[in-house]
């Protein structure tokens, strides 16, 4: 059974399936850039999956004790590729190409022009050994029958050599879908918005790498954020250390956490501004509404400690979490993100912790819409601000009519909050289990998320 290489844009038969083991794995898919066409992430080959070995230098391999064969070091990684232009290993490439092409033309004379494409079939089964030299029934086209495409022609990778290159925010800015999709921004001009709103202070951040410059340092932080990329990955793209990659995360997440602050980009609004901007229906059936409150949830690693995973373990979720808690004003803007604690403690006591309880936030008359679990009603009842939840049974088999009109209507206005979690949870760091390295940076990476979700369109309707 001919099995052909999986490098994007190879095509060539037999090669060596992928190690076993994970860490070499995942580096073996990383080096070959070959991007899943459904989930967008990388590729994840299968068991009959291979890569042949003129991606492999001569230092990958070893001679057996005969002399007759080469073995794949054990750590060896694929480098040679035909989209890495500056790759030190093309000149070893043409050399087999070369040394394969005498071979075959001795055999054959002096016979047409070779195929550009021609395979022959052969029932070999794939070895983790691959013989290095030539095969008499395996054929390559000559050097000059293969010149450098533009552009990668694999509809699966659906890629330019200049992405596969060094990754750069500026290659991307005339394809408005990859930048949603790294970043969440709607087009490069947006992108560029935020950055500028940063201020001249992103030239001054303790952490500097000489080889990024500011705006792709900002791109690799949102690809963190918004795709949750592993480090590893992230070095291979921006040609960086993994170390490097860490770091500048790091200080971007704590950068644009008191910048963003600064810049008020969660920011309590007034009651007036509130109500100039309140959705008219908002405004008819519950007009003195100054915030709307709801809890999210964020999975963790399991920690190590036996008193840290009591305290982090959620009942609602059945996992290890932080608990945050999200205010939005009527009209859909963020305008209160707590700190994160451990997933066991309850919206009340989150509440009692909170800067909401102090005196200026809210004046005699005003309102706040929650979920039901959201008992605090008598921790407000002081400042004369009503909460509005739905209403319990209290014992009745079921509501009163009016009761279930009034349940509704707060329904239909609190699924606004819901919708914001939902958009800044396309930010997959929030999705996805945060590592234990990451926890200490919990609280700043949700307030980050939910601060750039204030620089999306307003996704409430002022109709509604």
């Amino acid at each position: 059974m001919v099995r052909y290489c999986c490098v994007p844009g190879c095509g060539r038969f037999n090669g060596h399936r992928f190690p076993k083991d994970k860490n070499l794995h995942l580096q073996w898919r990383v080096a070959i850039r070959r991007v899943d066409p459904k989930t967008k992430k990388l590729w994840c080959p299968g068991k009959e999956d291979v890569v042949c070995h003129f991606h492999f230098r001569e230092s990958d391999y070893r001679k057996t004790e005969s002399g007759q064969r080469c073995l794949l070091m054990p750590a060896a990684v694929p480098s040679i590729f035909e989209f890495n232009a500056s790759n030190d290993g093309t000149e070893e490439v043409e050399t087999h190409r070369s040394k394969r092409l005498k071979t075959r033309t001795e055999q054959q004379g002096k016979s047409e022009q070779l195929s550009e494409h021609c395979f022959t079939e052969m029932d070999i089964p794939v070895q983790e050994d691959i013989t290095i030299g030539c095969n008499e029934n395996q054929l390559t086209e000559p050097k000059e029958s293969q010149p450098e495409p533009p552009m990668y022609t694999d509809k699966k990778a659906q890629c330019t050599i200049e992405t596969l290159g060094k990754y750069s925010i500026k290659h991307f800015r005339f394809n408005n879908k990859m930048v949603q999709y790294y970043t969440g921004f709607n087009s490069f001009e947006h992108f560029q918005l935020f950055f500028h709103s940063l201020g001249p202070a992103v030239s001054e951040l303790n952490y500097k790498c000489s080889v990024l410059d500011p705006k792709d340092q900002l791109f690799l932080t949102l690809m963190k954020l918004r795709q949750a990329k592993e480090d590893i990955e992230l070095s291979q793209f921006f040609d960086i250390s993994e170390s490097t990659v860490s770091k500048l995360v790091v200080t971007w997440i704590n950068f644009l956490y008191f910048q963003l602050k600064e810049l008020e980009g969660i920011f309590w609004v007034s009651m007036d501004i509130i109500k100039q901007h309140m959705p008219a229906d908002f405004l008819k059936k519950f007009p003195n509404t100054r915030i709307i409150l709801d809890a999210t949830e964020q999975p963790i690693q399991k920690p190590s400690v036996l008193e840290s995973q009591s305290a982090t373990w959620s009942c609602y979720k059945h996992k290890n979490t932080l608990k945050t808690m999200v205010g939005i004003t009527p009209n859909g803007a963020v305008s209160f993100v707590s700190s994160s604690y451990g997933g066991s403690v309850s919206d009340r006591q989150i509440i009692e912790r909170s800067s909401l309880l102090e005196p200026e936030k809210f004046s005699s008359g005003d309102s706040i819409m929650a979920d039901r679990g959201i008992m605090v009603q008598d921790l407000f009842a002081v400042q004369n601000v009503k909460v509005n939840t739905p209403t319990f049974l209290k014992g009745k088999s079921q509501l009163d009519p009016v009761e279930v009109i009034h349940d509704r209507r707060i329904a239909s206005k609190r699924i606004h909050v819901e919708r914001v979690i939902g958009l800044a949870k396309c930010f997959k760091i929030l999705k996805y289990e945060l590592p234990s390295s990451k926890v200490p940076l919990a609280s700043r990476i949700v307030y980050v998320c939910f601060a750039i979700a204030n620089f999306r369109n307003c996704i409430v309707d002022k109709s509604a």
